[in-house]
């Protein structure tokens, strides 16, 4: 298993999608370090038992070893390798498998291995070549990999304006004190108020930050909901935010791991009222 004893809550706060890498190789020892990772069962398993799966193809050139092109239509320069998430095309599977993915995302940015999620900007089919899918599977997102060049950033922070990837949305907009008509101010988020800034700065498909979390009056239990945004990724055949609730996850329980804040995930819809039609309950947190 990766290890490092670098603070989690600090990595997500400094983290950034990298398109630009520098041609030096991954080293061995954190190609095996991640084929360890990736062949544990336990560390691709989300909280309620769905299982996805993690293929890591080395590249040169865009090119894999078996001489397949990998297209991410010019987005990323210089990539060494490819992870290539596996999951099968169900909600909470999807949920599932991008809360297991941001947990190495996360590990690999302690090792200053450079990660950027695509869900859309690359070429299924080229990957689909080099990965076998079992029945009902597909390639929901992957990560290029490699050590970030540091002198080559001019066309990533472009790309970040574009996308205002820094533009995160404040608590008023995102969380919720009880009822959705009430914004959840930080003072009153108790010992959740670090995990739930962590889903705040947590990255999403275009930036669209789909989260809305309503912390009840006791401050025990967090609830996860997604604000969908109409006709978003339809044409890729899946909901690509889902995976934006499994990065949520991820940000919030690494917190609460950190801060020592024991608990759990749990699927009981509150039912509370909603304030539109583009809302859906998705999980719960209880803190023990």
């Amino acid at each position: 298993m990766l290890n490092s004893k670098q603070s989690a809550i600090e990595t997500m706060k400094k983290r950034q999608s990298i398109r630009t890498f520098d041609t030096q190789n991954i080293t061995t020892a954190h190609l095996q370090l991640i084929h360890e990772y990736i062949n544990n069962e336990e560390n691709l398993i989300g909280p309620f038992g769905s299982k996805g799966s993690i293929k890591l193809i080395q590249v040169t050139n865009h090119v894999s070893d078996k001489g397949i092109k990998l297209g991410t239509y010019g987005f990323i320069k210089n990539p060494q390798a490819y992870l290539v998430g596996v999951a099968e095309n169900k909600k909470y599977s999807l949920v599932e498998f991008a809360y297991t993915f941001q947990n190495l995302v996360i590990l690999l940015t302690k090792l200053e291995i450079g990660t950027c999620w695509m869900g859309g900007t690359f070429n299924r089919n080229s990957f689909e070549q080099e990965v076998k899918l079992g029945e009902g599977e597909f390639i929901p997102c992957i990560t290029p990999i490699g050590y970030p060049n540091q002198k080559q950033r001019v066309f990533d922070k472009a790309l970040r304006y574009v996308v205002k990837a820094d533009n995160k949305k404040s608590w008023d907009k995102l969380f919720f004190d009880a009822a959705f008509d009430v914004p959840l101010d930080k003072q009153k988020a108790g010992l959740l108020e670090v995990p739930i800034e962590m889903v705040r700065l947590g990255p999403s498909a275009s930036n669209k930050q789909p989260w809305r979390l309503l912390l009840t009056q006791d401050q025990k239990v967090c609830h996860f909901y997604i604000e969908h945004t109409p006709n978003y990724s339809s044409k890729l055949g899946y909901d690509m935010q889902l995976l934006d609730m499994g990065i949520a996850m991820s940000q919030f329980e690494l917190a609460c791991n950190e801060l020592e804040i024991k608990g759990n995930w749990s699927v009981e819809n509150p039912e509370l009222p909603l304030p539109n039609e583009h809302m859906e309950y998705i999980v719960s947190w209880e803190t023990l």
